[in-house]
């Protein structure tokens, strides 16, 4: 599929990865890039990624919400290709709100799928999630490990996967689930690990691990994350395939307190330790052979790198709201 002569709709487009993607679209030069996205307050941040792009040449950015099928069906209308990254995410969240998980993930997807459907779009590409597995019975995972999530949100991106499987089989569609493991980088959900702790030590404060910190995370950079997800879409091989996108290492949470500490030069701060959380699992670890194999895929941005990237934009975006608080004007991340 080529990108550069197509129009393309990016459902959650002003979201931490969405976001990413269409940047990397913008650099491709597709034809034209619509951002599908309600800017849930789920997490703060997503005006401020849609100013990134907003009014470029080759952009539409449409508030719109994949629950509502006429708007759905109307910004679809005209399109060549569809990569859904609208979600509910969130282990914790989804745990509080198990209706809202399914109705965004579940149910947004099915909208998504049947609107493409009706349309003739020429192919998807959906994220997906390694929550999907659950407690792993072999690392690292690959494609083939049983699916046993133990979570209301790893159910439901599993059944919107499985409704990805099933109308690429019936109705002949081109269809791309990508596994996505631990994605950070810039412009990331206050609510992942690492933004957590950098919060909470840019504050003076203790950042919380949730159980002991030695259940491990293959943690992956945005970048790469993006860089599978386009080329997911770009091969033909890659259609109904699943796919997992790892780094493919993985790290204690009580390693990673330790390198996000040392990177904000602030080694007085320790650690707190609270209940683990319920649908957490032990470990994670990408088996992403497939998708080297496949896609010719291969992640380029280790922990250390990521993390330092990571903290600079953390570092700058901090001191850009304290400079609009102090001007009296509102928080662009509120």
């Amino acid at each position: 599929m080529n990108l550069q002569d197509s129009r393309v709709l990016v459902t959650g487009g002003a979201g931490f990865i969405g976001s990413h993607l269409v940047e990397k679209l913008l650099k491709i030069g597709s034809g034209e890039v619509i951002v599908y996205d309600n800017f849930d307050d789920f997490y703060p941040g997503k005006n401020e990624n849609a100013s990134i792009f907003s009014g470029k040449k080759g952009i539409r950015l449409v508030r719109g919400d994949i629950l509502d099928r006429d708007s759905l069906n109307s910004v679809m209308k005209g399109a060549d290709i569809v990569f859904h990254l609208a979600g509910q995410a969130g282990v914790r969240y989804c745990n509080e709100q198990p209706l809202k998980a399914n109705q965004v993930n579940v149910v947004g997807t099915l909208n998504v799928l049947t609107a493409a459907k009706e349309l003739g779009i020429k192919k998807i590409v959906c994220a997906s999630s390694s929550s999907i597995f659950g407690d792993p019975i072999y690392l690292p995972i690959d494609e083939k490990h049983p699916a046993n999530p133990n979570s209301p949100y790893g159910v439901s991106k599993l059944a919107a996967e499985q409704y990805c499987r099933v109308f690429g089989r019936v109705y002949g569609m081109n269809i791309s689930c990508l596994r996505y493991f631990s994605v950070y980088g810039p412009r990331g959900r206050p609510d992942q690990v690492i933004y957590a702790f950098a919060e909470k030590i840019a504050e003076g404060k203790q950042p919380i691990i949730f159980g002991d910190g030695q259940q491990t995370r293959d943690f992956t950079f945005v970048t790469d994350t993006v860089d599978a997800t386009v080329r997911a879409m770009e091969s033909d091989v890659a259609n109904n395939e699943v796919f997992n996108i790892g780094r493919g290492s993985r790290f204690t949470i009580n390693e990673l307190a330790t390198k996000v500490i040392s990177g904000m030069h602030a080694e007085s701060i320790r650690p707190i330790y609270v209940e683990k959380s319920k649908g957490d699992f032990p470990d994670t670890e990408a088996n992403s052979e497939k998708a080297r194999q496949l896609l010719g895929w291969e992640p380029r941005v280790d922990l250390d790198e990521g993390l330092k990237l990571f903290l600079e934009w953390f570092v700058r975006a901090r001191v850009k709201r304290s400079a609009v608080r102090l001007d009296g004007g509102s928080d662009p991340n509120c």
